[in-house]
Order: structure tokens, then C-alpha cells, then sequence
């Protein structure tokens, strides 16, 4: 079992800024891909921002919407990600996902997501 565990969520005004964390746990060999989604009311779910381990740095790649405001990092010996978000905007309201995808200790692939965590952004 992989288990992944979100916080930081909650209200903020336009122009503000919050930080979101995700752990995974659990039966876990490695982690080659850690991100974070959204969905919006009455819209699908969609890509924020992720992050490999490929290199040590970690190569990362983000929505349009939010390059330049959003910031994904990752501990690769802690399992974690973390997502910086600056200047936000209403439209970044949205329940916030984590995601993993790697393979076990006995190598089967999986991929899993967090319960998620709710942004507000209003006045």
C-alpha cells in the first residue's frame, strides 16, 4: 500500500500565497514522478506542476496559468513535494491533488493520488 498525505490548503486573499505538501508512504522502492493537479468546480481535473527524479535536480514542468507564480520542489529520501504558490489569483481556486507514480519494493508499478486539499482565493 502507497499512501499520500496533502496539507497546507485553506483561504487566501488575490495576490497571496500558500505552501502545499505531500508525503507518500508506504510500500515504496522509488518515486520517478511527483506533481500536483486541480480541479475546479464544475471543470476537470488538470496539471499544475510536476517533478521527476531523473536528475537531482529534477526536471519539472508546469501549466501556463501558473509558471512564473507556482514553484514544485521535492525531498527524494523523504518522499515529499511541495508546492510554492505565489501571487495568487481567484482563479487558482480549486481542490489541489498530489500525485506519485513509481513502483514497489516487490517492482509493480503504481500510481496514486492524495485526498486532495482545498485553495481559496477571494477578496
Amino acid at each position: 500500500q502507497v499512501q499520500l498525505v496533502e496539507s497546507g490548503g485553506g483561504s487566501v486573499q488575490p495576490g497571496g500565497s500558500l505552501r502545499l505538501s505531500c508525503a507518500a508512504s508506504g510500500n515504496i522502492s522509488s518515486i520517478n514522478v511527483m506533481g500536483w493537479y486541480r480541479q475546479a468546480p464544475g471543470k476537470q481535473r488538470e496539471l499544475v506542476a510536476i517533478i521527476t527524479s531523473t536528475t537531482s535536480d529534477g526536471s519539472t514542468n508546469y501549466a501556463d496559468s501558473v509558471k512564473g507564480r507556482f514553484t514544485i520542489s521535492r525531498e527524494n529520501a523523504k518522499n515529499t513535494v511541495t508546492l510554492q504558490m505565489n501571487s495568487l489569483k481567484p482563479e487558482d481556486t480549486a481542490v489541489y491533488y498530489c500525485n506519485a507514480i513509481g513502483l514497489t519494493r516487490g517492482l509493480s508499478g503504481f500510481a496514486k493520488w492524495g485526498q486532495g486539499t482545498l485553495v481559496t482565493v477571494s477578496e
